[in-house]
């Protein structure tokens, strides 16, 4: 029986590639994106009525071309069914276009509630794959529906998904240093180059080995070493102004180091609790000496994942 009663999901943000996990390895955030699904009883001739309030509301697309709704589409073109006419709210948390995972929420939050309508026909794995599908890679939209710290990994003989959970210790904090421009991914895409060396190549397998045991322990010297790349940061950077200076910043105040968060052009500094108030001070002045003005705050690493309500 599908559910009539309005329901209202939560997705947390999240960061992306941590240094040389590109494209495999995520983690939730404690910054959020709301979204309200409310049927309509009525039919639209759009299907769709959208209103959204928040963190940069105006920039949102409110038309039917919208991510939320169009993701909503496709779960129900996945389910063979015809979709209702439905209210949507948004309410924004999550910069857009900041390398915060703000499409996996819209993503993972359009298939979570059209889920719930449809009276939850799919499993959570179900979901998951659809995410990834339709995001076309997982390291975003695995912890926004899950949680904590993710790695996916694809088999090669079932084309399935493996999904991992990554330790992180409670004494690692993340410092977001989330700057007042955008980049888009396709741009941030467009700078990689199409081929890398066997040199290149071992030293991110070495240097991801080593992130995933300095995440677990929380020990500084191993970060310092793991958070080193040389698939996408070095190209990255040069859309981001000031990041050598933020990252000299975030370093002498005490940071293990600092990366890229997803495509950019927010920076990532890890940091040991005792330290993130220096490190979030560091990293502000920093950027405002290269004449950029950042949001710099502390985050936590979600272990929730995507939440829902029903609006009984």
């Amino acid at each position: 029986m599908s559910v009539v009663s309005p329901v209202t999901v939560t997705v947390p943000a999240s960061t992306a590639n941590l240094g040389p996990g590109f494209d495999c390895i995520g983690a939730a955030l404690t910054l959020y994106n709301q979204f309200k699904f409310t049927p309509l009883d009525s039919s639209l001739p759009e299907g769709v009525r959208i209103t959204v309030t928040g963190t940069e509301a105006a920039l949102v697309n409110v038309s039917p071309d919208n991510l939320v709704y169009q993701t909503f589409l496709k779960y129900y073109q996945y389910i063979n069914q015809t979709p209702p006419s439905v209210a949507i709210e948004i309410e924004l948390g999550v910069p857009l276009a900041r390398g915060l995972g703000s499409s996996a929420t819209a993503i993972v939050g359009g298939l979570v509630g059209a889920n719930q309508l449809a009276g939850a026909p799919l499993s959570q794995i179900e979901l998951m794959n659809l995410a990834i599908a339709i995001e076309g890679h997982p390291d975003n939209v695995v912890p926004a529906l899950l949680g904590g710290c993710c790695l996916a990994a694809k088999r090669k003989d079932t084309n399935s998904w493996e999904i991992c959970d990554i330790s992180w210790h409670t004494e690692l904090l993340p410092v977001l240093a989330i700057p007042n421009f955008e980049l888009s991914t396709q741009a941030a895409r467009e700078v990689l180059p199409n081929d890398y060396s066997r040199a290149d190549a071992i030293f991110n397998i070495a240097h991801f080995g080593l992130l995933l045991r300095g995440l677990a322990t929380g020990r500084g010297d191993w970060l310092k070493a793991a958070l080193q790349d040389r698939i996408h940061q070095p190209y990255r950077k040069t859309l981001i102004a000031g990041y050598d200076a933020v990252g000299a910043a975030a370093l002498a105040a005490g940071a293990y180091g600092m990366v890229i968060s997803g495509a950019g052009p927010t920076l990532l500094a890890l940091v040991p609790s005792s330290q993130a108030k220096a490190v979030v001070a560091a990293m502000t002045t920093a950027w405002q000496e290269e004449g950029v003005k950042a949001q710099v705050q502390t985050f936590s690493v979600d272990t929730q994942g995507t939440c829902l309500m029903s609006n009984e």
